[in-house]
């Protein structure tokens, strides 16, 4: 026992100590947009990026009342497809994440590391012990005000309006964030992201983005969470370790195959979730679906409780968040249920 602890106390001093290099080296190596636009030895493609980052982060102050600070006024090129990669876990019959607690932050469902090696070499220890593991790259996170964040270069690769949509959800974390609830940030910043999105993309008179696909990726993220109640209407049986294996499989090719049936009946020859749908498949890679979209339609119902107003949405925002956690809960069931009525 007492090696574990010791071991666990070295473990520990290296994850914070990465933490604080890796967010030491990315302060380090910011400057101005402005300065980098007006810089002729740099990337044309790159300036014009910025350039048009630097409207939609006007727009993310002036009409979706989110903060106006330096954030998002400073670039930093960090030489890497993404910032850091968060580290997913679940136990092997459940799909409630591994929570990790820090000093600012709270509790959360991840773990981040600034280097893709250490965060697979901290899945397979975890894998070691028996947990479902997923590792995903994220291209922005929020320090919630505590620093002036840049946009990044692992912002930059999906365009100008993945861009916008990145800058309007980490602002959104500025702005209003709950310690140790997880889905519930994730949830409201994803809607502020969507309806920010739309709102921009009006304001540039540019359409909406098609019904279909908005469609599209609503039916493939309900797929994603009937798969995540049945698996915990699993879980709660008692049931021995095979068997129970056996019917957590089956589930995952019941994923697989009404997602085919649904991609060929209805988006013949668009193969967009393939990738993701024919990956090895276990509860950590679930979690996501749960943290960013379980309660995106109760913050839509917020928003439109609140006649479209964001000061009116955010005060609303701030009042559940006050809320103890089982009423929390309780109100955004009842939130999401009044929207689909």
């Amino acid at each position: 026992m007492t090696v574990l602890l010791l071991l666990n106390g070295c473990t520990s001093v290296r994850y914070y100590s990465q933490l604080a290099e890796g967010q030491l080296q990315l302060l380090r190596s910011r400057t101005p947009v402005s300065e980098a636009i007006a810089d002729p030895g740099r990337d044309a493609t790159l300036r014009a990026h910025l350039a048009q980052s630097q409207k939609a982060r006007d727009f993310a102050s002036q009409h979706l009342h989110l903060p106006d600070n330096r954030s998002y006024r400073v670039y930093a090129d960090i030489g890497r497809p993404y910032v850091v990669w968060n580290v997913f876990a679940t136990e092997e019959f459940s799909l409630t994440a591994q929570t990790h607690c820090f000093p600012i932050a709270g509790c959360v469902a991840y773990r981040g590391y600034y280097s893709l090696g250490a965060a697979r070499g901290a899945a397979a220890l975890q894998r070691l012990q028996g947990m479902d593991v997923s590792v995903s790259g994220v291209e922005a996170y929020s320090t919630l005000g505590w620093f002036d964040d840049p946009i990044m270069s692992s912002m930059l690769g999906w365009g100008d309006e993945r861009l916008a949509t990145l800058i309007f959800h980490e602002l959104a974390h500025q702005r209003m964030y709950v310690k140790d609830d997880t889905e519930f940030n994730e949830s409201y910043a994803t809607f502020v992201e969507r309806e920010g999105t739309r709102q921009w993309r009006a304001y540039r008179g540019l359409p909406p983005v098609s019904e279909a696909q908005e469609h599209q990726r609503e039916r493939f993220t309900q797929l994603v969470l009937d798969t995540r109640t049945r698996l915990e209407t699993l879980y709660a049986q008692p049931l021995p370790a095979e068997p129970m294996r056996s019917l957590k499989a089956a589930e995952f090719e019941r994923l697989r195959r009404d997602y085919r049936a649904l991609r060929d009946s209805q988006w013949p020859g668009d193969k967009r979730y393939d990738a993701w749908i024919n990956a090895p498949m276990n509860n950590a890679k679930l979690l996501p679906f749960g943290l960013y979209d379980q309660w995106v339609p109760a913050f839509a119902e917020v928003f439109r409780q609140a006649g479209g107003d964001w000061s009116r949405f955010f005060a609303a925002v701030e009042t559940l968040g006050a809320l103890p956690v089982e009423q929390r809960k309780a109100a955004l069931k009842a939130l999401a249920a009044s929207g689909t009525a």
